[in-house]
């Protein structure tokens, strides 16, 4: 027992993001997730946006389309999946209708 905890311990923490649903339907229990970020420039100062898409597992089938939800890493689950859904912290605004193309574009929801 003192041996797993120890272990665990070692291991490090797993890291959480936070990001928003750009494709939830096209295969079952995965998610395509955007997170975005801002990293200044070294040179000139400025504030550059980045982002970073990632795959993830939606065991229940939770997040829509335009969710902002919370992602923790783990194991690899396939080729690309390496993150899991732990919560979906927004729901997407289900009466204006999302569009799919300021969703991929990176437009906050």
């Amino acid at each position: 027992m003192a041996e797993a905890a120890q272990s665990k311990a070692t291991r490090g923490r797993r890291r959480r993001v936070i990001g928003i649903v750009t494709a939830a339907r096209k295969t079952p229990k995965t998610l395509r997730v955007i997170v975005q970020y801002r990293v200044k420039h070294p040179r000139y100062s400025k504030y550059v946006r980045h982002r970073t898409v990632l795959h993830a597992h939606d065991e229940k089938g939770e997040a829509a389309l335009g969710d902002r939800v919370e992602l923790v890493e783990c194991r690899p689950l396939s080729k690309t999946k390496k993150w899991r859904l732990v919560r979906v912290v927004t729901r997407a605004p289900q009466d204006q209708g999302v569009d799919p193309s300021e969703v991929a574009a990176g437009v906050p929801v």
